[in-house]
């Protein structure tokens, strides 16, 4: 596998956590560079913020036009087909990216994975499967890929750790992209699966608002205290 290209920041020397966040379709690792400043985490709380970068392939929605895209989307069709094996390989680069802090001396119950819209759909995916327990799993303006999967896969799946990782979503009510009901059925899906979910939505679009980065930082100082 070819190594991941990221953009990184640390709020602090020695970091004592790392937070993987995933860029949405057609952005790139710098997208969310400018809100480590806006979190004015404590500098009793040094974390290292890694934003990869998605590979760059061609995506059939958009007139099959090449793009950074964790995975191709065939169809905004919620019944569609989907690109399951696009979505286990970028699943499988959030896992290596994981295991680099861990070998950068951040055990992996001081790892966050994070993602906005396609990011948050691999963040999910992968942190649900994760064989060891992470910090947190933060998803904005996303939805939970291969639902269908989830019993197989993480609830009856004896290597699967993350059945008590705490869980942040988030969504626009006016979403035009992603309509937020994709990320509501998604968070009472793993609530019903007993997953400890919290959700807030806002009266916006496909973005990010800064009530919702106050929300963040709360669950994050949350995350990081225990």
């Amino acid at each position: 596998m070819t190594e991941t290209q990221t953009v990184e920041i640390e709020t602090g020397p020695d970091p004592v956590g790392s937070i993987i966040w995933l860029h949405g379709l057609g952005a790139d690792g710098h997208d969310f560079e400018p809100i480590v400043p806006e979190l004015q985490l404590p500098a009793t709380l040094p974390l290292r913020f890694v934003f990869p970068h998605a590979p760059v392939r061609p995506v059939t929605i958009n007139g099959g036009m090449s793009m950074r895209a964790w995975y191709d989307i065939f169809s905004l069709d919620r019944g569609g087909p989907v690109d399951e094996d696009g979505i286990r390989a970028s699943g499988e680069i959030l896992n290596a990216l994981i295991q680099r802090e861990t070998e950068r001396g951040i055990p992996a119950h001081r790892i966050v994975a994070a993602g906005f819209s396609q990011g948050g759909a691999i963040a999910m995916h992968a942190a649900l499967r994760y064989p060891e327990s992470l910090a947190g799993l933060m998803a904005l303006s996303t939805y939970l890929p291969l639902p269908e999967n989830l019993d197989a896969e993480v609830i009856s799946n004896a290597t699967a750790a993350n059945r008590d990782i705490p869980i942040f979503m988030a969504h626009g009510s006016f979403d035009p992209v992603l309509p937020m009901q994709m990320g509501s059925d998604s968070a009472r899906l793993l609530r019903a699966k007993d997953f400890e979910v919290e959700w807030h939505d806002y009266p916006m679009a496909h973005a990010v608002c800064a009530e919702e980065i106050l929300h963040i930082r709360d669950w994050l100082l949350r995350v990081f205290a225990e």
